[in-house]
């Protein structure tokens, strides 16, 4: 059975179950707990919780899953996957364990002609919690599974949390008897290999407390409702019901290794190395893939990080493989193939995807190319020692600064004649571990206590009457005070405000929020800001300042006319730059995250490389001919597939309804799913000017751009600019560039001079420090304080160039500069001396403390820098004393 078609199976069964079917949620959502979502239950978490009300009782879903934690061992055994789908099926305060265990083994164990899965049912043994003698009961007595394939156990298998306070509950886990030939007898408790986990049912009804680890927290009580929460590991079922050893061998997962075979000449399942690289490259692809849909772009911390570490594994196992050439567009280009049907995304955006995958293999390739150089230099420096193991820190300096696999840094020493000391580097890896883990931990907490809002979710959204009015009437519903509804707020208070209709616009979209007030007889409130709670709540940040405001009164609430006007201008703008940027770069530029307020955009999109002068030109010009152009902006609701079909530009990673709202402006130029605010006609926006564009990450790219009198007052500050340059230079203002170009040649040419002239005299300087050598023992030794105005730079310069003037003699010089209150300092030895066991670095440890410096270099020349410079003289005194002392004179 294929995997598309478990996935509809699961479906199916618990929509004719009565259960409403839930897309899947993004990879990413705004939870300060989790990187990805890594389980199916993560979106509905709101309503175990309590503080949304479902708007279904039951539900299913295949949840797209991502967990991270485990990267190092993907590939090394068959069981670590970082990208999988959980099927799930949830009861809010329906049923409960009864239910749960009937539908789940109904859809195992019927007949594959009846929609089930056909699982033998004498293979199938469940687990329960320690004292859950109800679950037990309803498998036994009921369900039919005898006595010895039911067994019990601890919290720490038995007992789900989400790790953090909040609901929890005993659960019953359904396992699938492989057969002896996978290990030994025994259930689940003697061999989790053999006996494989495939549904997990978690009986959510208690709320636990504090705590860490899997069992070692305080049940509170029983939660006000019975909740269920079941999942199905669809890759885990997909190889059992296709009758394959493990996931990397099903039909979603075998075709990218097979392309790898193609690419690299090697086969899998003959050497353990190299199929480790094998699954390594078809889960990480996979993976990777699906994350870049979401709108994930490589990056050097939080989820860019990740999907970098991914990118780049794949492209070293392909390189350890053997694979003499790029490959990542191929293997995504599997993945699209082979996932599509139940993630059409992959197919829609593959060319986004791949460009951003295929950038990442550029820049690692160059990464490796360098890496390179640094183990060869590292590799020359041991063997110049005598030496034949390359340092734990060096091979940890190599990964974790410059990106270096330890797996490419093992097989180029052993080529080298070389090892490594890999005890000290996994010493290292682990500690970075431990600080990940520990930041990691002190990051999450229990999730915020919305329960305040919950009755006012309930009641309702907001009535939003911005997009007709900038005035409405309207009725507070409640006031909020630190979490806790209060009756009154007075002069003087900051509260939150719930209305029941608001024409101000809360933060969303990239749209800042609104200002305005909130009016009535003797009262004058000052909104500050206004942020939605569950996404449909309007809560309005206010400070009272005149007057008492009580719930339940009639209020004029109004926006800011100004603010509004600025804010549309800017978020139009942001539209028109978006669609600017894919008529001049191509489709490809698509938008990574934006921020819009009055008279100022910002906008970020995927890209590779910084643009060109013709190209910000380019955008700026096709930008401003759509302004001038008066384009109307027509807005729409609609449902999502049907705009998707008209080509309206969704925002990666957003989740939206079955109904949204359509901008559009100058009808094909631009088409987004907004639900903000705009101009009434694109002249409205006014003067677009683009200030610059610089890189945020890797294949990110941001543009800045003001609109309207913004736009005005940036270019009349530049127009005042170029005013002022032309009336200095006396030049006509088109002729400025080219004098000051001018100007700029002649400087380039007195600096070559400057030069030219310093350098005849640190020549000359040499000589004379030359002549004037000591003669200590066999050493001559020129110690003396640098010529003033000599830079640091020109130092090692006169220092090298007076020890050669010294001849084949053992020879030492010294000197030591006077340059804004430092005194910088350069030592150098010959060969000669060195051969007497005068070495220039050990020398400033004689002189430093004189002048409160410190430095450091080789045998040959050492240099620093003092903070001192009354003790010149006696750190002279004791470089002479030093010297003596080598060279046997007094």
């Amino acid at each position: 059975m294929q995997t598309h078609e478990i996935r509809r199976r699961f479906l199916d069964h618990f929509v004719k179950a009565g259960h409403t079917e839930v897309a899947s949620a993004s990879l990413l959502l705004d939870d300060p707990n989790l990187l990805f979502v890594n389980a199916g239950m993560v979106q509905f978490v709101p309503y175990f919780l309590g503080q949304q009300t479902p708007p279904y009782s039951t539900a299913t879903s295949v949840q797209k899953c991502v967990r991270t934690l485990d990267i190092e061992n993907v590939g090394i055994t068959t069981r670590h996957n970082t990208f999988f789908q959980m099927a799930g099926n949830f009861s809010f305060g329906d049923y409960f364990k009864r239910e749960a265990i009937t539908h789940a083994w109904a859809l195992l164990t019927s007949p594959i002609d009846e929609g089930g899965y056909g699982f033998d049912p004498e293979r199938l043994w469940v687990t329960v919690y320690l004292d859950d003698d109800e679950a037990r009961d309803i498998w036994r007595d009921e369900v039919g599974i005898p006595e010895e394939r039911i067994q019990r156990r601890g919290m720490a298998d038995n007992y789900w949390s989400m790790g953090i306070p909040g609901p929890c509950g005993p659960c019953s886990e359904i396992y699938y008897d492989r057969g002896p030939e996978f290990g030994e007898d025994g259930g689940p408790e003697a061999d989790e290999d053999r006996y494989l986990e495939i549904w997990n049912l978690v009986f959510m009804q208690n709320e636990r407390g504090e705590g860490t680890g899997k069992d070692s927290f305080e049940i509170l009580g029983p939660l006000p409702k019975k909740n269920i929460d079941t999942g199905m590991g669809v890759e885990r079922v997909a190889f059992l019901l296709q009758g394959v050893d493990n996931v990397y061998e099903t039909d979603l997962v075998r075709p990218v290794i097979a392309k790898a075979e193609e690419l690299s000449g090697r086969t899998y399942g003959r050497d353990h190395e190299d199929d480790v690289r094998f699954r390594v490259i078809a889960d990480h692809a996979r993976t990777a893939a699906m994350l870049i849909a979401d709108g994930v772009n490589p990056g050097n911390d939080g989820r860019g990080y990740v999907l970098r570490r991914l990118l780049r594994r794949i492209v070293r196992s392909a390189k350890l493989l053997g694979a003499d050439r790029p490959s990542m567009r191929e293997f995504v280009t599997v993945v699209r193939d082979t996932m599509a049907p139940s993630y059409p995304v992959l197919e829609t955006d593959f060319d986004r995807i791949s460009t951003v995958a295929v950038g990442e293999e550029t820049a690692f390739l160059k990464t490796l190319a360098s890496g390179s150089r640094l183990f060869e230099n590292a590799a020359s420096e041991v063997k110049a020692a005598g030496k034949k193991v390359i340092g734990g820190d060096e091979a940890f300096a190599l990964h974790d600064t410059y990106g270096f696999p330890i797996d490419l840094t093992l097989e180029m020493a052993s080529e080298a004649g070389l090892s490594v000391d890999e005890d000290g580097f996994r010493t290292l890896m682990a500690e970075q571990r431990t600080r990940a883990k520990e930041d990691a931990q002190a990051r999450k907490h229990a999730h915020a206590d919305l329960s305040v809002y919950k009755e006012l979710v309930d009641r309702g959204p907001t009535e939003f009457t911005g997009f007709e009015e900038l005035v409405t009437e309207s009725s507070v519903l409640a006031l909020i005070s630190n979490g806790v509804r209060v009756p009154t707020a007075a002069a003087g208070q900051d509260v939150e405000i719930v209305l029941d209709r608001s024409p101000l616009y809360a933060e969303s979209g990239g749209q800042i929020a609104d200002r305005g007030t909130i009016t009535a007889s003797g009262l004058r409130v000052r909104v500050n800001d206004v942020q939605k709670i569950a996404k449909k709540l309007w809560v309005h940040k206010v400070t009272v300042e005149q007057g008492q405001i009580t719930e339940g009164d009639t209020v004029l609430t109004q926006v800011d006319a100004d603010w509004r006007k600025g804010a549309t201008q800017g978020h139009s703008g942001t539209h028109m730059v978006h669609a600017a940027l894919r008529q001049v770069l191509g489709p490809n530029a698509v938008q990574a995250g934006s921020l819009n307020k009055p008279g100022y955009l910002r906008f970020d999109f995927s890209w590779q490389g910084a643009l060109t002068e013709a190209q910000k030109q380019d955008i700026e010009a096709v930008t401003n001919e759509a302004v001038a152009a008066n384009y109307a902006v027509n807005t729409f609701v609609t449902d999502l597939d049907k705009a998707k079909s008209m080509g309206a530009m969704a925002l990666f990673g957003e989740n939206y309804g079955d109904e949204v709202r359509v901008v559009e402006i100058g009808g094909p130029f631009s088409m987004e799913l907004c639900g903000g605010t705009h101009v009434g006609s694109s002249a409205q926006i006014g003067q677009v000017t683009l200030l610059g564009e610089q890189s945020v990450g890797s294949g990110i790219r941001r543009v800045e751009a003001y609109v309207g009198l913004d736009s005005y007052r940036h270019l009349a500050k530049e127009r005042a600019l170029l005013a002022g340059l032309s009336a200095s230079l006396k030049v006509p203002a088109e002729e400025v560039p080219a004098r000051v170009e001018s100007l700029v040649e002649r400087l380039r040419v007195a600096e070559k001079q400057l030069e030219a002239t310093r350098a005849k005299a640190v020549l000359a300087a040499a000589g004379e420090f030359a002549e004037k050598a000591q003669r200590i023992g066999a050493v001559r030794l020129v110690a003396d304080a640098a010529p003033a105005g000599v830079s640091a730079g020109d130092l090692r310069t006169l220092v090298g160039d007076i020890r050669g003037r010294l001849g084949n003699d053992p020879a030492v010089v010294i000197l030591l500069g006077d340059v804004d209150g430092k005194v910088p300092f350069v030592v150098a030895a010959n060969k000669a001396a060195q051969e007497l066991g005068i070495r220039a670095g050990e020398l400033v440890a004689s002189f430093g403390p004189k002048i409160a410096g410190r430095g450091g270099g080789k045998a040959d020349m050492a240099q620093g820098s003092g903070a001192d410079p009354s003790g010149v003289q006696a750190a002279l005194d004791a470089v002479r004393a030093r010297v003596a002392e080598l060279a046997g004179s007094n």
